[in-house]
């Protein structure tokens, strides 16, 4: 099998990138923003190329006779769009808890500084 085992944490995660994809169109319907196909194509791509990064990162767990690897790139991919989802979720004017609206956007902050400006923090 691909994806081996793990079977709980790469349901939840494909349930994240479904839910992502899904949360974001519906942001940008409600900020009226339009739907683009090139934008939705580039947005399944990523999804699909994080798919692939866990089944390679699964494949170097066989040759390890470990499952570290893939269990680290499923968590690492899933904060991402766990974080995605609460921001959709923020964009859609649903009720949010003050301090996760705080947390993500000094997440937003930190990516969002360039190389120099994260040494310096």
């Amino acid at each position: 099998m691909l994806m081996g085992g793990g079977a709980e944490l790469l349901s939840f995660f494909f349930l994240a990138m479904v839910i992502d994809y899904v949360t974001g169109i519906g942001a940008s319907i409600k900020e009226q923003k339009g739907l683009s196909s090139k934008v939705g194509f580039l947005e399944i791509f990523k999804k699909f190329l994080m798919a692939l990064i866990v089944v390679m990162a699964h494949r170097m767990d066989v040759l390890l006779g470990s499952n570290v690897i893939m269990n680290g790139a499923i968590c690492f991919y899933l904060s991402n769009e766990l974080i995605s989802i609460a921001e959709n979720y923020g964009r859609l004017n649903l009720p949010m808890f003050p301090k996760l609206k705080e947390i993500i956007q000094v997440l937003k902050a930190k990516g969002d500084a360039t190389p120099h400006e994260k040494d310096v923090q």
